[in-house]
């Protein structure tokens, strides 16, 4: 029969575990270096992923407060350094590594020293926009530090003279890659400046990252920031990011885009000025029509205020009015005298000359009409009037007429007798 002397819980055991693992000072700061496997970031800003070599693997974590650390995505099949601790989590009686910083392997240190060395020049403001000076639109010279040979200076003299045929381009053949390559890189673009190019691409072709590290050092950050030409960086493919990128007047993806951005398209600026001629030409044509009708109407406004025209209109307005006044009298007087005509007409009907004229005659008395015989007494001297003349005669004898009806009658007898 076997007798156990002690018997303890999964839970003991595991937190036993746990506190050898903590006492041992070597697990609790290590750097361990594999591939990563499984990697998985989680929702929660934490990065679980396995490191495994061709004989082990290790589960490892890094939590969300560690990742300011990290300053690239990680990925299946990298090959890294994870410095950390190593730990068991107690409830699944398994150890991890607890990863409070990543680095590619091979070249860890040159990331860290690209970081530190862009936090310094960025604090310094070699980064700040209102340093960077802006790129000509249309340049003539163009100069380039770069390698004579490869596909990089290749890519941009042809694209330059094939947007500008008439682009002066000046090379300078610097080293890019070596120990040698930053104090080139340096020459070349104060070579430049002393050229006085209109802009400098300085650049090269795609590369890793110690192709690229002249490009991060400090004394070529240094000499784009000092330059008084405008700087376009062109270093490798897009992905790649340099110091110099960040430094630099204006960052280019590839060295052709560099020539894209840096030369204009001198047959496209030819097509613009054309059309802009003929917008121009258009233009001017159309305010010169505006123009012209503008003073011709100053003309006439002027010549209705002339004097001399305004003289002429009130004695052309004064002609007219006497033309009319004129007419207008010439009505009036066939008016009156068509009324006068009638008035004599009618005047001629009752005037005693005409009367006279029919065979009567009109006797007065002391300039007095004798109406009747009661007017005159035998003795009185009368007046006659004739046509032709006057007839002085002297009452002899008066008969007055017996009264009838008709006293209109006896009248007209009495005015004939007396006649």
């Amino acid at each position: 029969m076997i007798k156990i002397q002690n018997i303890y819980t999964v839970t003991q055991v595991n937190a036993y575990i746990k506190n050898m693992f903590t006492q041992d000072f070597m697990l609790q700061a290590l750097s361990v270096r594999g591939e990563v496997s499984n990697c998985k970031y989680h929702s929660s800003g934490h990065i679980y992923f396995t490191l495994k070599d061709p004989k082990g693997t290790m589960a490892c974590v890094m939590f969300a407060g560690n990742r300011n650390g990290l300053t690239f995505t990680l990925k299946e099949g990298m090959q890294v350094v994870v410095s950390g601790t190593v730990d068991v989590y107690e409830r699944d009686g398994k150890y991890q590594m607890y990863a409070r910083k990543i680095v590619q392997d091979g070249i860890g240190g040159l990331y860290e020293k690209f970081e530190e060395l862009k936090r310094e020049l960025e604090e310094r403001g070699m980064f700040a926009a209102e340093y960077k000076r802006p790129v000509p639109k249309y340049i003539k010279t163009l100069g380039v530090v770069t390698a004579p040979t490869g596909a990089a200076v290749r890519d941009i003299i042809n694209v330059a003279t094939r947007r500008n045929p008439f682009i002066r381009i000046i090379l300078y053949p610097a080293i890019v890659q070596g120990e040698a390559a930053p104090a080139s890189i340096v020459n070349g673009i104060r070579a430049m400046e002393r050229q006085d190019v209109d802009v400098i691409i300085v650049g090269r072709g795609g590369g890793a990252l110690e192709d690229l590290w002249a490009f991060n050092e400090e004394v070529v950050a240094q000499a784009i920031f000092d330059c008084e030409i405008p700087v376009i960086s062109a270093v490798g493919h897009e992905t790649d990011t340099t110091i110099a990128d960040f430094v630099s007047d204006l960052r280019a993806p590839t060295p052709s885009a560099a020539a894209e951005l840096s030369v204009y398209d001198y047959f496209q600026v030819e097509e613009n000025l054309r059309k802009y001629e003929e917008l121009l030409s258009r233009q001017m044509r159309n305010q010169i029509r505006i123009k012209r009708e503008y003073a011709e109407r100053l003309r006439l406004n002027l010549e209705n205020k002339n004097p001399l025209h305004i003289l002429r209109e009130r004695k052309t307005t004064l002609l007219r009015q006497e033309e009319r006044m004129e007419h207008r009298i010439r009505e009036i007087l066939t008016m009156r005298k068509t009324r006068l005509q009638v008035l004599l007409e009618q005047f001629k009907g009752i005037s005693p000359l005409n009367k006279l004229s029919q065979g009567y005659s009109y006797v007065e008395m002391d300039g007095k009409a004798v109406k009747s015989t009661g007017q005159v007494k035998p003795g009185n001297a009368l007046t006659i009037h004739v046509t032709d003349g006057t007839i002085e005669a002297v009452v002899s004898k008066k008969t007055p007429l017996p009264e009838r009806r008709g006293g209109k009658a006896g009248e007209r007898d009495i005015r004939r007798e007396i006649c």
